[in-house]
């Protein structure tokens, strides 16, 4: 990837069917299952993760390492932090 390529995280489209299955032969796998995100990389797919099952795949002749893991990062559920309202006790 150089320095002045293009990166696009994005949800999977039914539109994306036909790119997952050439992306998912180039990997020698499958396409995963569940929910995907993907990673176009001047507007090429090179790599889906699963939200569902973490699975991915990833285009074998592109550095994609990097790209996956900030796939699953984008896919991770983010933990809520409830805001606790403080109590001021006056003193008397």
């Amino acid at each position: 990837m150089t320095s002045s390529a293009s990166l696009t995280i994005r949800p999977a489209t039914h539109a994306d069917e036909a790119a997952l299955q050439r992306l998912a032969a180039l990997d020698s796998s499958r396409v995963p299952t569940g929910d995907l995100i993907l990673a176009e990389l001047d507007h090429r797919l090179v790599a889906a993760v699963s939200v569902d099952t973490g699975a991915s795949i990833a285009d074998p002749f592109e550095h994609t390492a990097a790209i996956v893991e900030a796939l699953r990062a984008q896919s991770r559920p983010r933990p809520r932090t409830a805001l606790r309202p403080r109590l001021l006790l006056g003193r008397a």
